[in-house]
């Protein structure tokens, strides 16, 4: 764990993984401030997952979350802003505050990665059906570059991919052992037919 650093917090109905995209709309006054300070500063944001109120109000959010980092955006032909991010280093809350334009600022503390790990052979099948898919995910992956020998991304990946419970998702999350979340969802998968 590293010393405390303030970080503008996104709570969202979401969870975002390291090495995982997503895009995001942006309209709110506070957020596209925010995304305007985090390009000039080349400093992402933390995206937390709620867990309670909604994505436009007061709400209380989880300990664990992951740091976002800006790699595309376009003006939408609504108006609003797209953005495109992917996660980095996941991090925990330590104490939140609120800006007067209702903006959350956190301290938090900056996780150390996981480590580098071979796929042990048992999951292969959940790497090759992730392989399967990945060809068809479409732009918003375009700036991931996939690694199915690596049991950490492998995990990463089927635990945003998978239609399962965002509580699921965010138990993936905080979990630092790569094989304990391939065994963790290995159920799950097979609960969804596979």
């Amino acid at each position: 764990m590293s010393a405390p650093l303030e970080l503008p917090l996104f709570p969202l109905q979401t969870v975002l993984f390291p090495g995982g995209p997503l895009p995001l709309r942006i309209f709110e006054p506070r957020y596209v401030d925010m995304i305007g300070r985090c390009m000039k500063t080349g400093v992402g944001f933390g995206v937390t997952l709620i867990k309670s109120g909604e994505e436009t109000s007061a709400t209380t959010m989880h300990d664990f979350g992951t740091v976002a980092n800006i790699v595309d955006f376009d003006q939408l032909a609504d108006g609003t802003l797209g953005v495109v991010v992917i996660g980095s280093t996941r991090f925990m809350v330590r104490s939140v505050g609120r800006q007067p334009d209702g903006l959350n600022v956190g301290q938090v503390e900056l996780l150390e990665d996981e480590p580098k790990m071979s796929l042990p052979a048992r999951f292969s099948d959940m790497a090759r059906l992730l392989e399967g898919v990945f060809e068809d995910l479409g732009p918003q992956y375009q700036h991931v570059t996939p690694d199915f020998d690596d049991a950490s991304w492998v995990g990463c990946r089927l635990a945003e991919l998978l239609p399962i419970d965002l509580e699921h998702k965010q138990h993936c999350l905080e979990l630092f052992d790569p094989v304990k979340r391939l065994e963790y969802l290995e159920p799950l998968l097979r609960s969804l037919g596979r």
